[in-house]
């Protein structure tokens, strides 16, 4: 099994050399709806204090225009009647004009809303990574062209996994009681066949899943239990070490989880 990895340590340390000591780079952080935006802004927040990025722009439906004071890097898009991202036109647009894009959720779930991120995904030249319930709200009818992107990675849960399995009809099974060997053997098989990457956690296992190649790193040697690392920590780090080491996923990301 030369694809599986299992690092209990940071394997690329040399990698951090490569934050840069001046801000650099656009970010956008996406997300919310009428009812819902405190993600979102958290999100931005913490891209802004924690990390060297330039611009951090949080991309909001404009619903909730009236609900925010006038900043700088807010971006409001078209907003459906519940409240949520409707043009998928504008979405695509405001992808295309970043370096990198954190879909982080807190999207209604709604048809136009769905039609209009799995377009702009689509559309998208620029790194995306979609995670929380913006996952839930696309897996269901994701496509098998979609999957090829490879700037596409999704952060997800297994029963998420699952869902992407299912759309477009994988030939693996997944379950929640499977060994980490065979989850391992599916994602390696998955990603050999598709070219979007995968992040999940499984059996203590953090699993990293690019082009074939598996990392695994045990949830007891990072920062993380099995609750906070849903909550979206995880995915600020990875695209914060994916933005200064572009085109080399699998490292920055398994260097971002130490």
């Amino acid at each position: 099994m030369d694809y599986l990895h299992k690092y209990s340590q940071n394997p690329f340390p040399d990698l951090f050399w490569n934050i840069p000591e001046q801000k650099s780079g656009t970010v956008n952080v996406i997300g919310g709806n009428a009812q819902n935006f405190r993600t979102p802004v958290k999100t931005a927040e913490t891209l802004l204090r924690d990390y060297p990025i330039k611009t951090v722009n949080l991309v909001l439906p404009d619903v909730l225009k009236p609900k925010l004071p006038p900043l700088d890097n807010l971006i409001f898009l078209s907003s459906t009647d519940s409240g949520s991202f409707g043009s998928a036109d504008e979405l695509s647009s405001a992808m295309n004009a970043a370096d990198s894009n954190l879909l982080i959720g807190d999207l209604s779930k709604n048809s136009i809303t769905k039609d209009a991120v799995l377009s702009a995904l689509s559309d998208s030249a620029t790194p995306v990574i979609i995670t929380r319930d913006a996952v839930d709200l696309v897996a269901d009818t994701i496509t098998d062209s979609l999957l090829l992107h490879d700037n596409l990675a999704f952060l997800v849960s297994m029963p998420q996994l699952q869902k992407l399995f299912r759309a477009v009809y994988y030939p693996k099974m997944l379950t929640l009681t499977q060994p980490f060997i065979q989850v391992a053997e599916a994602l390696h098989k998955f990603t050999l066949s598709y070219a979007v990457k995968i992040v999940t956690m499984h059996d203590g296992q953090i699993i990293v899943a690019v082009n074939g190649n598996v990392s695994s790193i045990p949830l007891d040697k990072t920062s993380y239990t099995p609750l906070t690392f849903w909550l979206g920590a995880p995915a600020i780090k990875i695209l914060a070490m994916n933005l200064f080491n572009p085109n080399n996923f699998e490292c920055a990301t398994v260097s971002s989880l130490f």
